[in-house]
């Protein structure tokens, strides 16, 4: 039961990165709840690398279904344990980018706390 929930939620995790992933090609002033202050969001060059961090984070969500329908449990929790880096990385970048920490802990920070829970609910399953 708990690794059924754990995978729905990783799910839902890797719908968001993908969503957030393709978000900015419809909408890069999003890019600003990201976090990091004075994001250049109208600036072409900043689009561009916007651009390439759309499509991992696409990548990353994908990589959350392909291990939830051929991978184990066990494996699917690696991997969210492995990821679970990234919003961990994106929380270090805002703080010293000083942005505000309510993107730090609120959104990162949390992202990554949860991540931690569904890894270790997979792995305990």
């Amino acid at each position: 039961m708990l690794s059924d929930i754990a995978t729905v939620l990783a799910g839902l995790i890797g719908a968001g990165i993908i969503f957030i992933g393709a978000r900015v090609f419809w909408a890069p002033q999003a890019a600003v709840g990201f976090g990091i202050p004075d994001t250049p969001t109208e600036d072409r060059n900043f689009q561009a690398w916007l651009a390439v961090k759309g499509v991992r984070d696409m990548a990353s969500g994908l990589f959350v279904f392909l291990l939830m329908v051929g991978g184990t449990t066990h494996l699917l929790g690696w991997f969210m344990l492995a990821a679970s880096v990234i919003p961990v990385g994106d929380a270090l970048i805002v703080l010293r980018s000083n942005g505000p920490k309510m993107a730090v802990y609120g959104i990162h920070g949390a992202t990554a706390v949860v991540m931690l829970a569904i890894s270790a609910l997979l792995l305990i399953a």
